[in-house]
This record gives C-alpha cells, sequence and structure tokens, in this order.
C-alpha cells in the first residue's frame, strides 16, 4: 500500500496527488442529553461552519484505542503518591480492572484541500507530485518542497483557520496526530498507535523540516508496509469460506497481525427530515457497542451557483411532466414529489444568500479480527441505520476504494460519485456531525463508565481540582430509596480522602452505615464522633470556635434553638448576652444563662428584663435535658484531627419535613426534636469552620438527607456560603436528598457544578430531577429513561445508573464503578445491623 501522503509540516500534507490538504482537529460539542435550545444552537453553529468551507472538505471521525495505563495516569495525575499509598493501590487495581475493557475515545478530525495562491503553484505542486511517483518507482526519496511553496500554504490555512473560528471549536493537528490517523486507518482490529501519545511527542514528530531552504522529512514509507486484500479470505477459519461475492471486506496484513475491515456507504435518505429527534445520524453511530468510524467527502456548491443548477433541473422536470400531457393516469407521484423538493430547494437558496449545497458520499467503517465479526458488525450497522430510513450498501468489489476515500489526502473515486447525496448545508447539520458523548474532568478519581458512547469509556471526576479552574467543587445527588444515592456519595468521598483530601459526613443512618463505611474503607484515617447523649465532646461554639467565630454561631444556634426572630426585642437581648460572654476571660454557653440572669436582675427596661428571664428559664431547660449536655455541658470541646470525619447523629430526633412548613406546628414539637434539630445546625457549622480552615488541603462536606439543615433560614445560610464560598477556601458541599428542592433555594441549586439523577419510578419527582439537571421536564422519552430505564430494579446488573450533568454543562448517562479494592467494595454496600462506631 502507497501513503498518499509525502511531507507534513504542520498541519499540512503534500500529497502524491499533488494536492496540499490542512487538517485540524475538531473540539465536538455535547448534543445527546441537551436541551431543544442547546441542540438548536449547535445545529445553527454546525450549519454556519459548513456555509464557511469551500472545495472538498472532509469530514473524519475516528474511534481511537485508549490505554487502560493512560486512564490511571490521568487518575494519579497532581497526586502526592508518597503520601498516598491508599491511592496507590486503588490505581492499581484499577488498572488491572480496566485492562480487561476494551477502552475508545471518539474523534472529530475537518480535511481540506487547499488551493494554491497562483496558477504557478498548482502546476509546480502537479509536477512535484509526478516526480514523487517516478521516485517512488525508482527507489528515490521523494523531491523536496520549495521554502515559497511552504509558506504560501502555510499563510493559506492560518487565514482559513481564523475563518472557521467559534464552535464548534478546532485547532490546526500535529504532525504526529495526522500520521496517528493513517496509522489506525490501516490497524483497525489490530494494536494500534495510541492516540494519546501524540500529545506528549515531539510537536514536529514525524513531520519535514526547511533545511537549505526546501522541505525534507523523514521517510513515511513505513506506515505503508502493509497488504490490502479485496474480500480476502478468512484465514482463521478456512473452513467457512464464503463466495467471492458475498466476501465484501477488506483483509489487512501488516508484518505483525491481520484484521478485517467492513465498509458500507449512505445509499439513500428518507424523504423528509425531522429534527431535533430523528435525523442525527451520524451522532447515533457512537453509540454502538463496538467502533464505528466515518468519513464524508463533501463538495461545497456556492449559492449562485446551487440556485443556477436548480433551475435548470426544474425545467428538465418540466419537461418530463410535459411528456405526459393526456395520459389517464395522470403525472407520476414521485415525479411531483421531485418538483416540490426542487422548489423547496429553490426557495431557501434565494431566501439566504449564505446556503449552499452540499454534495456528499459518507462512508462508514467497522472492523473485526475475524470475516465473521467484521460481517456481523456490519449488518448491525446497517439494520440499524435501515431503521431510522437511511440505506446503507456494502458495493462487492469496492472496499478498497472506500478504505482508500477515508484517507486524508486520497483522490475523488468514481465509485464515490454513485452514491452523493444532495443537500443544503442546513439539512446536512441535522446529521449533527460533530457531536460528543464525554463527560467529567480530563483527571480524578474514576467515577464510571459512560453508557452513552457505547463502547467503554471511563468518566472521571476531580473536586479538588475545580477550585484551581475557578469552579465550584460542590454537587447535588438526587434519587430514589434504593437507587444508590449513598454508594455514588461514598465513591467520591473515599476517592477524595485516598487522594489526599479531607471528608466530613453526618451519617443520620440508625444502622450508622457513613460510620462503618468509614472505619472500614479508611481504618487508619477516620474519626467518628458522636452528636447524641452519648456524646463524648461538646459542641459548645464559644469553646469550639474561639470567641469571634464562636459567638456568631452562638448566636445563629440560640435563635434557631429557641425559636426566636433575630431582629425581635428577644433576639436583640440573647446578641447582647452573647457578646458580652464571648469577650470574657472564660467564654461558654453556660456562661450565656448566667449572663441572661444578670440583664433579668440589672434591666431597667422591664420588657428586655422579662425577655432575658424568659430566655434564661428555656436554656436552663435545654442545659438540663440529656442531648443540651453536647452544647451546655462540661465536656472537652471537640478537635478534628482525621482525614474522614463522620459524626454519627441518629441519636438526635428531628421533626417530620412537613412540620418544617408551620410554625405552629414546629412551636408544638417535643423538646428532644426541637434540640435534635439545632444541635445538628452546629454539626453543620464545626464543618463548615473546618473546611475553610486549610486552603491547601480540599475539604468536602456531606449532607445526606440534606433537609434537616436547608430547612431552616440559618441552615440554608450555611449550605449558601459552603457552596458559594467553598471554591475560595479549596472547599464543596456534596447535598444528597429525593427532591432537588429539598437542597434548599434556587441560588444553591444553580451554583452546584457537578449533579447527578438516579431512578425515580415517581414521575413528578423524575421531573423535578430533570429540571435539576437543566433537561426538560416535559420530555416523555427523558421522563421515561429516569423511571423505568436507570438501574431497573428487575435487572440487578445495572446497579449504579445515573444521568450526570458535569462542570462543562454536558450532560450523558454513567454507571458509577466501586473501586475494586476489598476494604472500599466490600463496605460500601454493607449496612451492618448492629454498628458500634467509636467515639472521638
Amino acid at each position: 500500500m502507497r501513503l498518499p501522503i509525502r511531507h507534513l509540516s504542520g498541519n499540512l500534507a503534500w500529497t502524491t496527488h499533488g494536492r496540499v490538504w490542512a487538517i485540524w482537529r475538531v473540539t465536538p460539542l455535547s448534543y445527546l442529553h441537551s436541551s431543544p435550545r442547546a441542540q438548536q444552537e449547535l445545529h445553527a453553529a454546525t450549519t454556519a461552519l459548513l456555509k464557511r468551507l469551500s472545495g472538498e472538505p472532509m469530514l473524519l471521525s475516528l474511534c481511537a484505542q485508549t490505554s487502560a495505563a493512560d486512564v490511571v495516569e490521568a487518575m494519579i495525575t497532581g497526586v502526592d503518591l508518597e503520601a498516598c499509598p491508599a491511592w496507590v493501590e486503588v490505581a492499581d487495581a484499577t488498572l488491572d480492572w480496566l485492562g480487561e475493557l476494551a477502552l475508545a475515545e471518539r474523534t472529530h478530525w475537518l480535511c481540506l484541500p487547499l488551493p494554491a495562491e497562483r496558477p504557478a503553484l498548482e502546476l509546480r505542486a502537479l509536477a512535484g507530485a509526478t516526480a514523487n511517483a517516478l521516485a517512488g518507482l525508482l527507489g528515490l526519496a521523494p523531491p523536496p518542497v520549495p521554502r515559497r511553496e511552504v509558506a504560501s500554504y502555510e499563510a493559506k490555512a492560518r487565514r482559513l483557520g481564523s475563518q472557521l473560528a467559534g464552535q464548534p471549536g478546532m485547532r490546526p493537528a500535529s504532525p504526529a496526530e495526522i500520521l496517528w490517523i493513517f496509522a489506525h486507518s490501516v490497524r483497525r482490529g489490530m494494536a494500534e498507535p495510541l492516540l494519546a501519545d501524540t500529545t506528549t511527542a515531539d510537536q514536529h514528530a514525524g513531520g519535514s523540516r526547511l533545511v537549505g531552504g526546501v522541505l525534507r522529512g523523514p521517510s513515511l514509507a513505513g506506515l505503508g508496509e502493509v497488504r490490502l486484500t479485496e474480500g480476502g479470505l478468512n484465514t482463521g477459519h478456512q473452513q467457512g469460506r464464503l463466495s467471492l461475492l458475498r466476501r465484501r471486506w477488506l483483509h489487512v496484513e501488516t508484518p505483525d497481525a491481520e484484521a478485517y475491515q467492513a465498509f458500507l456507504v449512505l445509499a439513500e435518505m428518507p424523504a423528509a427530515f425531522r429534527f431535533p429527534g430523528g435525523s442525527e445520524w451520524l451522532a447515533s453511530l457512537d453509540g454502538f457497542a463496538f467502533g464505528v468510524d466515518w468519513a464524508s467527502r463533501l463538495t461545497i456548491v456556492p449559492n449562485a451557483q446551487a440556485e443556477a443548477q436548480s433551475r435548470r433541473k426544474a425545467r428538465e422536470l418540466a419537461a418530463q411532466a410535459d411528456e405526459y400531457d393526456g395520459e389517464t393516469a395522470g403525472i407520476p407521484q414521485a415525479l411531483i414529489d421531485a418538483a416540490a423538493d426542487l422548489d423547496d430547494e429553490r426557495g431557501r437558496l434565494q431566501s439566504s444568500r449564505t446556503e449552499v449545497e452540499v454534495q456528499s458520499t459518507t462512508v462508514l467503517c467497522t472492523w473485526g479480527t475475524t470475516a465473521e465479526e467484521a460481517e456481523s458488525r456490519a449488518e448491525v450497522v446497517r439494520t440499524s441505520i435501515a431503521a431510522a430510513e437511511y440505506q446503507v450498501v456494502r458495493p462487492t468489489g469496492g472496499q478498497a476504494a472506500l478504505f482508500e476515500a477515508m484517507l486524508p489526502g486520497a483522490p475523488s473515486r468514481p465509485l464515490l460519485r454513485e452514491f452523493t447525496q444532495y443537500q443544503l448545508a442546513s439539512d446536512y447539520a441535522m446529521a449533527m456531525p460533530w457531536t460528543s458523548t464525554d463527560l467529567g474532568d480530563p483527571t480524578g478519581a474514576l467515577l464510571g463508565l459512560n453508557l452513552d458512547g457505547g463502547t467503554s469509556r471511563p468518566v472521571l471526576l476531580d473536586l479538588a481540582d475545580a477550585p484551581r479552574r475557578d469552579a465550584s467543587a460542590s454537587l447535588g445527588v438526587v434519587g430514589e430509596l434504593g437507587a444508590g444515592k449513598s454508594v455514588l456519595l461514598k465513591t467520591i468521598q473515599i476517592a477524595l480522602v485516598d487522594r489526599g483530601g479531607r471528608v466530613i459526613a453526618v451519617d443520620r443512618t440508625p444502622m450508622g452505615e457513613w460510620a462503618h463505611f468509614a472505619a472500614h474503607a479508611a481504618p487508619t484515617q477516620h474519626q467518628i464522633v458522636r452528636a447524641d447523649a452519648r456524646a463524648r465532646h461538646s459542641l459548645d461554639p464559644l469553646r469550639v470556635f474561639g470567641p469571634e467565630t464562636g459567638a456568631r454561631y452562638a448566636k445563629s444556634y440560640l435563635t434557631l434553638q429557641l425559636g426566636v426572630a433575630a431582629m425581635s426585642p428577644a433576639g436583640l437581648v440573647l446578641a447582647q448576652a452573647v457578646d458580652t460572654v464571648a469577650a470574657s476571660a472564660r467564654p461558654c454557653m453556660r456562661a450565656v444563662i448566667d449572663e441572661l440572669d444578670t440583664l433579668a436582675h440589672d434591666e431597667k427596661t422591664t420588657s428586655r428584663a422579662e425577655h432575658a428571664r424568659e430566655l434564661a428559664g428555656l436554656l436552663r431547660v435545654i442545659a438540663a435535658d440529656r442531648l443540651g449536655q453536647i452544647v451546655f455541658g462540661d465536656l472537652p470541646p471537640l478537635r478534628l484531627d482525621k482525614e474522614f470525619v463522620v459524626f454519627h447523629t441518629s441519636g438526635l430526633t428531628l421533626p417530620k419535613k412537613e412540620v418544617f412548613t408551620s410554625e405552629y406546628h414546629m412551636q408544638r414539637q417535643p423538646l428532644e426534636t426541637l434540640i435534635g434539630r439545632a444541635v445538628l445546625y452546629l454539626v453543620a457549622a464545626v464543618a463548615r469552620e473546618v473546611a475553610f480552615a486549610d486552603a491547601d488541603q480540599f475539604c468536602a462536606v456531606a449532607l445526606d438527607e440534606c433537609y434537616w439543615l436547608t430547612s431552616s433560614t440559618e441552615g440554608q445560610d450555611l449550605v449558601l456560603e459552603l457552596v458559594r464560598d467553598g471554591r475560595k477556601h479549596a472547599a464543596g458541599a456534596m447535598l444528597g436528598s429525593h427532591d432537588p428542592s429539598d437542597f434548599g433555594s434556587e441560588v444553591i441549586r444553580g451554583l452546584l457544578a457537578n449533579r447527578f439523577l438516579l431512578r425515580h419510578r415517581d414521575t413528578q419527582l423524575a421531573a423535578k430531577g430533570l429540571q435539576f439537571l437543566n433537561l426538560d421536564p416535559h420530555d416523555r422519552a427523558l421522563v421515561d429513561l429516569v423511571t423505568t430505564n436507570l438501574s431497573p430494579i428487575s435487572d440487578q446488573t445495572r446497579k449504579g445508573e445515573a444521568l450526570f450533568l458535569d462542570t462543562r454543562r454536558r450532560t450523558g448517562r454513567i454507571r458509577v464503578v466501586i473501586p475494586p479494592v476489598p476494604r472500599i467494595a466490600t463496605s460500601v454496600l454493607t449496612t451492618p445491623g448492629r454498628p458500634r462506631p467509636d467515639g472521638a
């Protein structure tokens, strides 16, 4: 096989056929689960980019193999492995697990033949191609390209690149990336070079250089050391040889391996397009469970030329219609439909002078290690596309020509013209050629696998890196009971701890599942704090935080505990007492009661004295309660000194959720319920202060079933502070609930960068969850997805499925992966019946 290129310089390729091609790598945009508005915006952007093209561009989309080692490399990037041996354990186990999967990613490329600046350059390029062909026959090196020609085409490529700027984004491909395109094309189904390696390669690796005023470069012949056999025999299964007419594949042999490639070409499209939700057939190719490469070779016809051609076709149709004069059956319906379509095209060309005609030939490729595998995959693609009324065929005897058609720099063959489709740019854009199902962060912990990409594609999450990218590290998880909220939160939390971060979680479960998980998953790094009648440490804010910070939390705690408005007369009396105690030699909450007694005795204003006397009496009742001792008792003040801290609060009773909306019912709650609510506020306050204390160590505050905190104004303010100011302090909130409204105000929900929606079989809650992810809550298909097709109870192998909105506002389906290490895998799903967490 001879490669169609002879020199590479930057993103330019000098071909053996006399043309110079420029190649850009395209950064696609998320589409599949986007809102209708976002889909329309992407369609408009794609249409606009197509209109800016000219000549005969090629759109190329290839599935690149991903190495498990590259994924793990991204997992350990930025982590001090010597200080984080637990993460080394996770990385090693993940490497073994990923090694069993066929990992892949989809890449997009724009390849464009460049017109010569002057006819002389065109002639020189043709002469160079001829000389190159002769040199190849004689075994000589390719002729050099002069500096002037290189500079001319480089200037042309830069101008085109600036014209193509916008969305989707693109950048010039490197020589190493261009060489990868050819290496991938001949090694589909074999061990191929990794695209990820091109990012670390020398920028000019594989490219030619200007030496002595001419372009000289390394030989590219090595890439062509491959034998292509049209309809080759399946040597691995000689007994199952098929007839030559049925061998519609290409047998590819390299010195190291062999494989089979099967090519299909689009032969027919539906008469009418439906967008969104029907015509996105190129985007749908990413959903197969195996790789499908595709290339569209286009011819862009300018508006004036396209309109002239449409007028000529209209006259021809009119002449054909005249032939049916006097025919009793009338004019054939096909002729009427063709005339109507042509009228519509002419009208659109006339209404928009920027509209162009796109003549396209689209080739698809599947592959396998055997002919049967390539054959079966090609049939799956053919039948799946046919269901959407797009017909693809597999030309017998044309497999080698279609292989060549997918190579940048190769000339167009006559076979391709047989399958040319005629559309306007806006119609072609409905196929969504530049879309992505990518999710997550470029580095971080392995969160799960992408379910929208068909092939195995890891999804990483790096909360600790978000503040460094000026993004929020806070997240929200929504789902029904048993959908997997706690497993998802635990998986994220243990990754943070293992990577050198810190987590503070509140465990309100009677069985202590979070305490159990921390004790087993982080045996040397956990600290369990009892915040109930068996507490061993005090949560007195004046003693835990110190006078200045403690006074602020003491006021909020007391107004919440006593149901007193902060700016009411009674609230002002409380504030005065707290300020006085905070300024004393030994500030503590017990002294606030004494100060209120003093105010009641010394205050000359009768009403203020009465308020002080009443408040002191109420606080004595609370201080005498076993739960009140956590705040007003003589226990040593709490100090947190571990990376994974769990506040076990199952002994605290809270008001029922519906009580929070009624002040009347709230005032009539049992004392232990009111104390429990206020103590939990202090727990959250401690978490906030610890999280904000050290900006050099990321800290996440996990608040599952968070309505107990956000139901009060004080609690909402605390969560808002965690979410809003967490970025400045390398911290974030992790909120979990069944209903996103439990997260608090719209501001809080809006500032959560990462959002997850798990199974919700209730349609109303499912719709609210979709709205939380910025998706259409009225979309019946999305509602059905959440209610019936996320971790269906009938299929236990699909546990952990969720919809995920990442920090880049991309949405997709994932399956959460539990780290394959025993200390995590054996405890993350376990709910102990009688937990005995160690106190702190």
